[in-house]
């Protein structure tokens, strides 16, 4: 295992930071839901078959599910900044690629370079959690989680009214220059992260999951049009399972894999994640249902006759009561922990998909059902970030919340999948045109709520948060309360001197267990302190390591009963080489 570190000293974060990253997140969104207003079109636009358009859609779903955990683990070990100016300039690329083209395969290829941004949403995540203070982490997060569904809440409406007044390449040009202005905002606002994790690029691993990953979602997104029976779909299906049983063979063995998949089968972990593919799939839902029931012509007897510019105003609202909901979550989690936001958030979306069966009739009540979804889908999707956070290791931040993005990655791929299945079998044939049917949008509504129940469910097995969780992911506790809590931390404490017993500030102190694994890692304050929680008793390695110093380990062994162990972390005296 090589070792990776920094000796650069991280330039102090402003205030600027957060509402970047956040800005970062909402560009990358933007590209989900993009072409939304002129799906129907493609086949005419790009001269083609409807079965050959839809991959303009699938292609940017796929990449973006491949980028996301494989961006989380190169952010981890050589620097989330710049793998996040990487994905945005990737992203620009392929915008000005869709731009310049109006034939197939140029429109697929830039399509797959846009979705790669993605990776953006876990690396903002993992920028904030190395850079600022505990009082400002919760919100923050919560922010750059919910930035998902901002960006696809915003981007209809805008998609809309360029769509309908102008070229359909000037969305592209559009997207371009709003990833380029995210990165010059990067650039001058965002410092480096000095935390890397120990060591290399797990590259046979992160093959073998792009390869798992395709053969998985390819299926569910064309499903519908190769028939969910057929020799395709369920061949690809068979060779993702063995595909994926082999990677997670290989990655439990390997020294520095891709995914830690012991960590991921934490409970806090494990249960986190799978309650994202719940969330994922009741955010789309509502997605796909509104646009459709409020462009309706009212004719049907159902349909509300808005356009698709007001269409697309009357679902903005789900983003934005999204993004409003994170300092609301930030206080809720302070004082009752992550969580108990998630279960109330679900719940919430709950209430919203239930009172939504019977508010279709009027395009107020629309309104209604976007805000009561975007509250619920708001707290919940804030909370994920928080629970990942509290239950890995600093190091494995990026990689953590990158897999569970691609959690709800899945989500919204399979509700796309099952939902634009239920809305076919249940159209009408209309002069030979498909229209759906009340019945199709309840079903869907039901759908959803069965979704978020399993979620609920799934959010209950959750342990009770740790003392150590709640300081990362706590953003209103006062110094009072965190001084408290670090009494009983269980873990090691202390402080990094130099030989002169000065205290020796941003040192990296790295937790190693008996097997030579990460178990954790933090920088010493201005006063040299430290705190770093175990995850089981047992010896451990302490490494410390500052510019300027020799490297010191120490063993140490934690008993489990205790709560922090005292062990100061004393440097050799002679200078060493950057």
């Amino acid at each position: 295992m090589t070792h990776t570190t920094t000796e650069q000293p991280a330039r102090r974060a402003s205030g600027a930071v957060v509402p970047v990253l956040a800005f970062a997140g909402i560009v990358v969104a933007v590209m989900q839901t993009l072409l939304v207003p002129v799906i129907k079109d493609l086949p005419q636009l790009l001269d083609t078959a409807p079965s050959n358009a839809t991959w303009v859609l699938t292609s940017t779903l796929l990449s973006g599910a491949v980028a996301t955990p494989i961006m989380g683990r190169l952010g981890d070990l050589y620097g989330k900044r710049r793998m996040l100016i990487l994905s945005l300039a990737v992203m620009v690329a392929g915008a000005l690629v869709s731009a310049l083209t109006s034939t197939l395969l140029p429109m697929i290829a830039g399509r797959t370079l846009q979705g790669f941004a993605m990776g953006a949403i876990p690396l903002g995540i993992g920028l904030m959690r190395d850079m600022l203070p505990r009082e400002k982490l919760g919100s923050a997060m919560a922010l750059m989680s919910s930035s998902i569904g901002v960006g696809g809440g915003l981007a209809l409406p805008l998609a809309a009214l360029v769509a309908q007044h102008a070229d359909w390449h000037a969305l592209f040009y559009g997207a371009a220059g709003l990833g380029a202005l995210s990165i010059l905002l990067t650039l001058l606002v965002v410092p480096e992260s000095p935390m890397r994790a120990e060591g290399s690029f797990d590259l046979l691993g992160a093959l073998g999951l792009s390869a798992g990953l395709v053969l998985f979602l390819l299926p569910i997104t064309k499903g519908s049009d190769w028939g969910w029976t057929s020799g395709t779909t369920l061949g690809l299906f068979a060779a993702s399972a063995v595909v994926l049983v082999l990677w997670g063979v290989f990655e439990l063995r390997s020294k520095a894999p891709l995914v830690d998949l012991r960590t991921t089968a934490r409970p806090a972990v494990l249960f986190t994640n799978l309650a994202s593919i719940m969330v994922g799939v009741s955010f789309y839902v509502v997605s796909l249902v509104l646009p459709q029931l409020l462009q309706l012509p009212k004719a049907t007897g159902y349909g509300l006759g808005q356009s698709m510019v007001v269409a697309g105003l009357l679902v903005a609202p789900l983003g934005l009561t999204m993004m409003f909901t994170a300092p609301v979550y930030a206080r809720l989690s302070a004082k009752y922990g992550p969580k108990f936001t998630l279960i109330l958030g679900m719940l919430i979306i709950a209430i919203g998909y239930g009172a939504g069966l019977g508010l279709m009739s009027a395009a107020w009540q629309s309104l209604v059902i976007a805000v009561v979804l975007g509250a619920g889908i708001g707290l919940a999707y804030s909370s994920l970030p928080a629970l990942i956070v509290g239950a890995v290791p600093a190091s494995e931040t990026g990689a953590a919340n990158g897999l569970n993005t691609l959690m709800r990655s899945i989500g919204t791929s399979v509700s796309s999948a099952v939902i634009g299945m239920v809305l076919a079998n249940t159209a009408n044939n209309v002069g030979g045109v498909e229209i759906p049917t009340m019945h199709g949008f309840r079903v869907s509504f039901l759908i959803a709520t069965g979704a978020v129940a399993v979620g609920l469910l799934m959010a209950l097995f959750l342990p009770k948060p740790n003392r150590a969780a709640q300081l990362r992911a706590s953003s209103e506790e006062d110094d009072a309360v965190v001084e408290s809590a670090e009494e009983v931390l269980r873990g090691f404490r202390g402080r990094v001197l130099d030989a002169e017993g000065t205290p020796v500030a941003r040192a990296k102190v790295t937790l190693i267990d008996r097997r030579g694994r990460q178990a954790g890692a933090t920088l010493s304050d201005e006063d040299g302190s430290y705190a770093l929680a175990v995850p089981a008793q047992g010896a451990y390695v302490l490494a410390a390591r500052a510019s300027g110093h020799g490297p010191l380990a120490s063993s140490a062994t934690h008993h489990g009963e205790e709560g922090a162990v005292e062990l100061d972390l004393p440097l050799p005296g002679e200078t060493v080489s950057a």
